[in-house]
């Protein structure tokens, strides 16, 4: 397609978001938030190159084609059989089941999980989803995201409950025709908690897509939780994946972020160790061929003092694919004694491809450690030829 649609887009989706706000004049759970969520969006648009966040991702292709907006009943068209395919080999686990963003409770399996797993929009009246979401940057796609009816997984792991098996949430987004999908996912672990979740996004069909996901994640005192995101969706797929982690005192946090298949897609992570000694472990792979292009933004925003971070990211760039990561560590002032490492690495291997690093340290503190690093290049022709001899 050669004319730039996106006011297009951005015109049917304020009018479509119009529309589930006033629904049938009944009241709807988020009206307000969703309103003023709606407002900010219409003021923001969708960002451009200008913005300095995102100097290196032109997102214009990605928005152009005249996507549905609307998937309703997707779910029914599915078998169990249909989601084989989708498994991860050798992982015994709990199921959870995403298509087209809604919660399908026919397609999950989730026998004594032990903690809580359904739909946010049925979760709407629970109180720890009336504490608790919501605490997202209010840039774009996550205004956009709450414009809407939200729906996605609501999981709430309660005090002092370890789950024995990990919880694969499986994101399928299915479509016959060019497709715009959004998912919200409240994650909300207890004291003393333990649990490991793997999310993977699959894309079922040639259609193409474009994904607007925003997961919310908090990690209460003492928590262990270890986060999984696998990326793995086709070069027709676009997506943006907002990540906003909140942890209380002594929790451990880690998550770790795959990307090894999809069209333009931009991984923004924030991270807010929010008591005392907080434990934070990101980590990043993507490998990249053809036109892909993948963006990993990430901010660890270290508000409390004696707090450790640690951050690694590899990329591998072939063909005329693109990486991106761009990494800011902020220290607040009251956040003395806290410990942060971050590292990016990417290797380029054609000499069309394309990767760019940019790590970021502001402190405010006296006393703490801080280092970042990054490296970017090919490898060495002489080291590739004792290899190949070899």
């Amino acid at each position: 397609m050669t004319t730039d649609q996106t006011p297009d887009l951005l015109r049917r989706l304020l009018d479509e978001a119009d529309r589930a706000y006033s629904g049938d004049g009944a009241p709807r759970p988020f009206a307000a938030r969703r309103r003023e969520a709606r407002d900010r969006f219409a003021a923001l648009g969708f960002p451009t190159k200008k913005d300095e966040a995102w100097k290196y991702t032109d997102l214009r292709p990605a928005l152009r084609p005249a996507y549905a907006l609307s998937h309703a009943g997707a779910a029914d068209r599915l078998a169990r059989a249909d989601l084989d395919a989708y498994r991860i080999p050798g992982l015994d686990a709990w199921r959870v089941v995403l298509v087209n963003g809604a919660f399908a409770p026919s397609l999950s399996d989730l026998d004594g999980l032990g903690a809580t797993a359904q739909s946010l929009w049925d979760a709407a009246s629970d109180e720890v989803v009336a504490r608790y979401l919501g605490r997202t940057a209010d840039d774009a796609f996550p205004a956009l995201n709450t414009a809407f009816d939200l729906d996605g997984l609501f999981l709430h792991v309660p005090d002092g409950v370890a789950l024995e098996k990990p919880l694969h949430v499986i994101n399928l987004v299915d479509a016959d025709a060019d497709a715009f999908v959004q998912s919200r996912h409240l994650l909300v672990f207890g004291r003393n908690a333990q649990a490991r979740v793997v999310e993977t996004h699959h894309v079922r069909g040639d259609a193409e897509t474009f994904g607007n996901h925003v997961t919310e994640i908090v990690v209460a005192q003492d928590a262990v939780v270890d986060h999984y995101r696998v990326q793995d969706e086709g070069p027709r797929a676009h997506q943006v994946n907002t990540t906003h982690a909140v942890q209380e005192g002594r929790s451990v946090f880690s998550t770790a972020t795959f990307t090894f298949d999809g069209g333009i897609v931009r991984n923004d992570l924030t991270v807010v160790p929010d008591a005392e000694g907080c434990e934070t472990n990101l980590y990043g792979l993507y490998v990249l061929r053809g036109g892909q292009h993948v963006d990993n933004h990430t901010f660890v925003d270290h508000a409390k003092p004696g707090c450790t971070s640690n951050e690694l990211y590899k990329g591998i760039v072939y063909d005329r694919s693109t990486g991106v990561f761009n990494g800011k560590v902020f220290v607040r002032r009251d956040a003395q004694q806290t410990n942060a490492y971050q590292q990016s690495q990417g290797v380029v291997l054609s000499d069309d491809a394309h990767h760019y690093s940019k790590p970021e340290l502001e402190i405010y503190a006296d006393d703490v450690k801080c280092s970042h690093g990054s490296t970017t290049g090919e490898i060495d022709p002489e080291a590739l030829y004792y290899c190949r001899a070899r």
